[in-house]
């Protein structure tokens, strides 16, 4: 009989665990990137609905980096695409060696003086541990065919339907005009 019980409480608690583990990753059905909000780099809060019916390109930036050149790709790919539906949307985070140290004044007018960004950029933001933003650990979690992993290092990028659904991510290594074909096919996607 105790042996019966325990293994009830036991089923009882796994199966609380599972969908509590479920909800915290954010796979909770008919979620998608639509229902968060972010301040923007001048410090208004951005509901992301605001993109709805738009094709995403969401990606962790710094300003100090091996990688920060690809600030000139993103821009290129927005200004290529924009017309079209593409938003590109700069997430910086100081995460990864400190490099992105300064304030986010001092990050927008790094940006726009060096590679001349004008795609919405974002607050400064954690993308791992217990603080990340909510948006990331969805992003994190919810790429189709891809294990939910942490976020490795700046400049990963995220694609995002015009459903507000995650497509694909890439790693730092890819290029931001290497994903162009991947971008136009979302753009030519129904809704």
């Amino acid at each position: 009989m105790k042996q019966l019980l325990f293994l009830s409480t036991l089923a009882l608690f796994f199966s609380c665990c599972g969908t509590s583990q479920k909800n915290t990753a954010g796979k909770e059905e008919g979620q998608n990137f639509s229902d968060f909000k972010a301040n923007n780099i001048q410090g208004e809060e951005i509901n992301m609905n605001s993109y709805a019916g738009k094709v995403l390109l969401v990606v962790n930036t710094a300003s100090k980096c091996g990688f920060t050149p690809q600030f000139e790709g993103l821009e290129a790919l927005y200004q290529k695409y924009k017309n079209e539906g593409l938003v590109v949307l700069g997430f910086p985070s100081n995460q990864f060696l400190n490099q992105d140290p300064g304030s986010n004044d001092e990050i927008l007018e790094f940006c726009q003086a060096n590679y001349g960004v004008t795609f919405p950029m974002f607050e400064k933001i954690d993308v791992n541990g217990e603080n990340a933003h909510p948006m990331y650990t969805f992003l994190k979690n919810n790429v189709p065919d891809t294990k939910p992993t942490d976020i490795k290092w700046n400049f990963n990028k995220f694609l995002i339907g015009k459903d507000g659904k995650p497509l694909k991510r890439y790693s730092s290594k890819v290029k931001p005009m290497d994903i162009e074909s991947d971008v136009r096919s979302a753009l030519e996607a129904e809704m």
